[in-house]
């Protein structure tokens, strides 16, 4: 099969080249940020760097970390690096932990996102001849804009549905035989689930591919997507704070996600301690944003954690791959003592036969953790016997305890009684934040 590329030149140059054209750039940002970000030289003050210490990507550890919580106490324009009046679009996250963040672009900003993210259409097959379906949310979310400006790049008819109507979705999706589809993991499941239910059959959905970010979600669940839709489902990574989706992108090869390693710059962390760790190791990413005009985060920390490797790719892309992210250093909950991922619980559930529909409910009774599971039953398993159901939740509730090292209560519920969600699904209530 011929290798595609959107830009070819970048994204096949060899990995000298690559650190090459990373120090160059670092060198500037640096100076950049120095000169026209104040919050941020009185961080690079405090520690004693100044601008000129910094040579190449070798001497990137002696910058300070910028966290989630320096964004939020820099709201709203503490961290902009350029007038206003050169500033054209703001993209938000969606502030569910406080104070949003708001990421500033340039015109010159926003097409190199463009370029990223036609860079991940194009890596899963796309071409100016496809129909390439949004049901990423528009407006201040960055999944929407990011993938449609992609889509633009690329040449592609691009249908802009954003999330939500799920029977429109289909209706465009089947009149006007979208190819790829770019959404949620878990809205891409639900669609999938009414098709099915609609009667069709995966060879009668025109779809060839999708692009799918903004969860976390398993292998598992990647081959529930690829069979029900009849597609290849590829991973695509982003944050609002580093621009969107588009960062890092999978290939035909679905072995991990090529960072775009011309515009950012990776590490990885000890996320207790800060120390760099070698490729290969597993810790928490940080991205140093080299091209950002409006809002260049340098060495931020996504609290993601996942592992880095240069191992060579089949596709012929050189740019370093970053794993799924493995959870979260900051979402990760932590249950009688035990790290708790949610993806480890939906990792048991495809295992065990059961779809990705289930909800964990965290509390605190008499100071020790409740730590409950819903997991929806299959239509052909449902029963209402007691006996049977009781054994069902057991064999569950046991292979989580092996995943885990902790015990859950597990609750098999009817089909569809947990609420479907279209955009990001809610699928963790820790109520003990609320006391």
């Amino acid at each position: 099969m011929e290798k595609r590329y959107f830009q070819k030149e970048i994204e096949t140059m060899s990995v000298e080249e690559i650190k090459k054209l990373q120090s160059e750039k670092l060198v500037k940002q640096v100076k950049h940020v120095y000169e026209n970000v104040e919050y941020y030289r009185s961080l690079m003050d405090e520690k004693g760097v100044k601008p000129e210490d910094i040579k190449g990507i070798e001497d990137l550890h002696k910058l300070p970390f910028l966290s989630k919580a320096d964004l939020r106490d820099a709201y709203p324009y503490g961290l902009l690096a350029k007038p206003l009046d050169e500033c054209v679009r703001i993209q938000s996250t969606s502030g569910t932990t406080g104070r949003r963040v708001i990421a500033f672009y340039t015109q010159k900003d926003i097409d190199l996102w463009e370029d990223c993210c036609a860079r991940a259409i194009v890596a899963a097959g796309g071409t100016n001849k496809d129909v390439c379906q949004v049901a990423y949310g528009y407006g201040l979310f960055t999944g929407g804009p990011g993938l449609n400006g992609g889509s633009h790049r690329v040449g592609c008819l691009t249908l802009p549905m954003s999330s939500g109507n799920t029977e429109r979705q289909i209706q465009f999706m089947m009149d006007l035989s979208a190819t790829i589809i770019c959404c949620t993991p878990s809205y891409a499941a639900y669609i999938g689930e009414t098709l099915k239910e609609q009667g069709y059959t995966p060879d009668q959905i025109p779809l060839k591919a999708g692009i799918f970010g903004a969860e976390a979600w398993t292998e598992e669940m990647r081959q529930n997507i690829q069979e029900t839709l009849g597609i290849k489902a590829y991973d695509i990574y982003g944050l609002t704070e580093t621009s969107g989706p588009g960062v890092a992108f999978e290939c035909e090869e679905q072995t991990g996600m090529h960072i775009n390693e011309d515009h950012f710059l990776a590490e990885i962390i000890d996320p207790d301690t800060g120390e760099v760790l070698p490729e290969g190791t597993k810790g928490e990413l940080v991205f140093t944003a080299l091209d950002k005009e409006a809002f260049p985060l340098l060495r931020y920390r996504t609290r993601d954690i996942c592992v880095l490797t240069r191992k060579p790719c089949s596709c012929g892309r050189t740019h370093i791959k970053m794993s799924k992210p493995m959870g979260r250093s900051d979402d990760m909950m932590i249950i009688r003592g035990v790290n708790v991922f949610p993806s480890q619980i939906e990792t048991v559930l495809l295992q065990e036969g059961y779809q990705p529909n289930y909800q964990i409910i965290v509390d605190r009774k008499n100071n020790t953790d409740t730590f409950d599971v819903n997991v929806e039953m299959n239509p052909d398993q449902f029963t209402d016997t007691v006996g049977a159901l009781t054994a069902l939740e057991k064999s569950l509730a046991g292979a989580m305890k092996t995943m885990l090292g902790i015990n859950p209560a597990v609750h098999l519920v009817p089909p569809k009684s947990i609420a479907r969600s279209e955009g990001k699904a809610v699928r963790v209530i820790d109520k003990r934040k609320l006391v």
